[in-house]
């Protein structure tokens, strides 16, 4: 199943507890536009190459849309339109005043030189900045894309608007980026974990983890749970995979995986087969790559009792019922890794109001918000005797469902 179909199968089973009628439904599942555009950019040996870029603009009945911007080979319409249909629940879950966007190129940056991706940034922004904006779409970093593609894209944008800082979030600090913002999604998977561990009696000193991902997501959230006691028991990302059962040196890891692109090749744990980081014996288990990694092939080798999304879409449905019979507690995506999109919006406030916050602040209003949201979700779980998943979709349905109604859209 891929993650459009999930996606609206989830969303369906949701909309099901909650009620919905049909043209309710059909209203909040339809994005509200789709933007395909042709990219072509000079390369540096001065050959003409086209990329195809794609922005879907899912909903905005709780405020301007929201989402990330990819670079990836394997960028297409239904995964953007899966990931731009999670946005929307998930500011909604999190309990901020936006609606859902993805977007991508389908290039692979490792292809490009810096030149090449700035061009193609800036003719990309070219095509769509009269799509997006302050108060109507506000772009993001993705997989592939950082803090300097959205330096690109305020740049360029500004050239057509005029200065506009808050037309896109996880900027670099110089260009009104938001202290405490490359931590965020790490960070909130680490307030997530700590919200579900406690509703359960446990706490992180002493659990130990499996960590599917050393990227942004996954660095910052092995770091951040060995800080709190912690024990990161095995890492993967795309050149590898290692384990020590006694505890991986996370530090010492950071540093070999900044000096080498990689955790390959570091001494202070075991070579594993990459394809078995998920089946490690743990207590909890954080997939921070890809979606899909979880299916009904793998489901009943995870060994895990407790697993956090901090990718977007891992588990595929047909895991989800197996991993439910087996008794694994799963934090859907929506909730666990909301952290991004929330500190997102406190550097977008800033933005506004032209008042930066210093990084405790940024902190602490991110615990308020995971927390506020943990809590929001296990009512939804009670009022409708649902797991995690379903509370998180229906919490973010409904919500966006009375916005649309109240607004006089949904009649």
């Amino acid at each position: 199943m891929n993650a459009l179909a999930a996606t609206n199968r989830n969303f369906k089973l949701a909309s099901r507890l909650l009620g919905l009628d049909s043209k309710l439904e059909q209203s909040l599942l339809i994005p509200f536009r789709e933007i395909k555009v042709e990219c072509t950019i000079p390369k540096d040996d001065g050959t003409l190459a086209s990329f195809v870029g794609f922005r879907v603009q899912h909903d905005n009945a709780r405020g301007p849309m929201k989402g990330g911007i990819r670079y990836h080979p394997e960028v297409e319409p239904d995964e953007v339109n899966a990931l731009a249909q999670l946005m929307t629940w998930k500011t909604a879950v999190a309990k901020i005043p936006y609606g859902g966007a993805k977007g991508g190129i389908g290039c692979d940056p490792s292809e490009l030189s810096i030149s090449e991706l700035e061009r193609l940034t800036r003719v990309f922004t070219q095509k769509i900045h009269d799509l997006i904006g302050i108060h109507t779409d506000v772009p993001a970093p993705d997989m592939g894309t950082g803090p300097q593609t959205m330096a690109w894209i305020l740049d360029e944008y500004s050239k057509f608007h005029g200065h506009s800082p808050a037309v896109v979030t996880g900027k670099p600090i110089d260009l009104g980026g938001s202290l405490g913002r490359d931590a965020a999604t790490g960070r909130g998977v680490l307030f997530a974990t700590e919200a579900l561990l406690n509703e359960h009696g446990k706490s992180i000193s002493g659990q130990r983890f499996a960590i599917q991902g050393f990227g942004n997501v996954g660095s910052w959230a092995a770091k951040l749970i060995s800080e709190k006691g912690g024990k990161i028991v095995a890492v993967s990302d795309v050149t590898g995979a290692i384990k020590n059962k006694n505890g991986i040196d996370i530090l010492s890891l950071l540093e070999h995986a900044e000096e080498n692109r990689g955790i390959k090749g570091f001494d202070g744990a075991d070579l594993i087969d990459p394809e078995s980081i998920l089946a490690e014996d743990c207590d909890i288990l954080v997939p921070a790559a890809l979606g899909g990694v979880i299916n009904r092939e793998n489901a009943n080798e995870i060994k895990a009792k407790f697993i956090i999304e901090g990718a977007n879409h891992p588990t595929d449905p047909e895991a989800d019922e197996i991993l439910r019979k087996k008794g694994v507690v799963i934090l859907p995506d929506i909730y666990a890794n909301s952290g991004g999109v929330t500190v997102s919006y406190f550097e977008w406030v800033q933005n506004i109001q032209g008042f930066m916050w210093d990084e405790e602040k940024v902190n602490k209003e991110l615990r308020t918000y995971m927390t506020r949201g943990f809590k929001d979700l296990k009512e939804m779980c009670k009022t409708h005797s649902c797991e995690l998943r379903m509370g998180a979709f229906t919490l973010g349905i409904n919500r966006v469902a009375q916005a649309t109604v109240i607004r006089g859209w949904g009649s």
